[in-house]
């Protein structure tokens, strides 16, 4: 299911599903997102622990649950997570996804530990999530990702990628972004354009969840077969043998089955060279058996700006003068 499009003074609830913003650079970069989306007419209201921590979380994975449930459950139009973090796996064991597959179906936007829920909302309740940045991002004018993202929630189709990426950050909490590396997209396998449900998010996430109660991983596959599905990852803290050992195990596990091709963003140690093989190296090391297009250190991942996605939405994937192009398709079926 698809959650409804938003329109001009939209509510956004700011969730502390995993990390909350209680010191600087965070805090400052949240309370200067929540004046600068005020100021372009959007209704923000804060959930309880948003400037809270309690060791490497916000609060307790049962307060973290709960927080979460109550913005579903309201009147907002859009359920953003303030963070990422460690733990966030620890609040599943308190998402009621059966009684969430019975309620209108509500944007949840978050990235890397919000894994937990933009995959899991996706393949276990079958609603579109968006995998995109935190609330704290929007603390400059709309650019780049946090212009992508609210391009994505008013229903807009047509996404490039940016051409150049971030790898020196300035120290200054409330820098604009300086985009000094070239964007180099390394395809393998690819020949044309391919089609599917995209889902994915953050390796180390990932392979937390594969093989638990909250991995419905094959039967969405399934479900999906029609389309095929197209897999999005990106590592944040995996060296480059990690990731090579997380894909043995999501392969081996059959996630990958009916799969059209994937899309690889760029990690944390995005020149790690592990054992001799750089991240790259791993991905295809895992992949290429699998026969399909492989396109590598697109604008996704850990290192700004990241191409926001829609998780089970249908997309086309195609690369424009070696620059990635994602097109969307409304499916009149994933209506709410």
């Amino acid at each position: 299911m698809r959650p409804k499009f938003i329109k001009e003074n939209a509510k956004l609830y700011f969730v502390a599903t995993s990390f909350g913003c209680s010191f600087s650079p965070y805090k400052d970069r949240l309370i200067a997102a929540i004046n600068n989306l005020s100021g372009l007419g959007y209704k923000i209201e804060l959930g309880s622990y948003v400037f809270k921590n309690r060791g490497i979380a916000s609060t307790t994975p049962k307060l973290r649950a709960k927080e979460f449930i109550k913005a579903y459950k309201s009147e907002c139009d859009v359920v953003m997570s303030v963070g990422g973090g460690e733990v966030m796996c620890e609040i599943l064991p308190y998402i009621p996804f059966n009684k969430i597959k019975k309620l209108p179906p509500k944007w949840f936007m978050g990235f890397s530990d919000n894994t937990n829920l933009t995959y899991t909302l996706t393949t276990i309740c079958d609603i579109e999530t968006i995998y995109g940045p935190h609330a704290p991002s929007f603390y400059l004018p709309l650019e780049y990702d946090t212009l992508d993202a609210i391009r994505l929630l008013k229903g807009e189709l047509e996404f490039d990628d940016y051409g150049k990426w971030q790898y020196y950050k300035d120290e200054n909490p409330l820098a604009s972004y300086t985009l000094n590396m070239e964007s180099k997209i390394i395809s393998y396998n690819y020949k044309e354009s391919f089609s599917g449900r995209l889902i994915g998010g953050c390796l180390d996430c990932l392979i937390t969840l594969c093989g638990t109660k909250f991995d419905n991983t094959v039967n969405y596959i399934n479900n999906h077969k029609d389309e095929g599905i197209i897999f999005f990852l990106e590592a944040c803290d995996l060296n480059s043998i990690q990731i090579r050992r997380a894909l043995f195990q999501l392969k081996n596990a059959n996630w990958f089955n009916n799969v059209k091709g994937f899309i690889i963003g760029r990690s944390n140690n995005y020149f790690d060279k592990s054992f001799g093989i750089t991240p790259q190296e791993a991905y295809l090391k895992a992949l290429k058996e699998i026969n399909v297009p492989i396109l590598l250190d697109v604008d996704l991942g850990h290192l700004s700006p990241a191409l926001p996605i829609r998780c089970g939405a249908l997309a086309t994937i195609k690369l424009i003068n070696n620059r990635l192009h994602i097109s969307y398709t409304n499916s009149s079926s994933d209506e709410n």
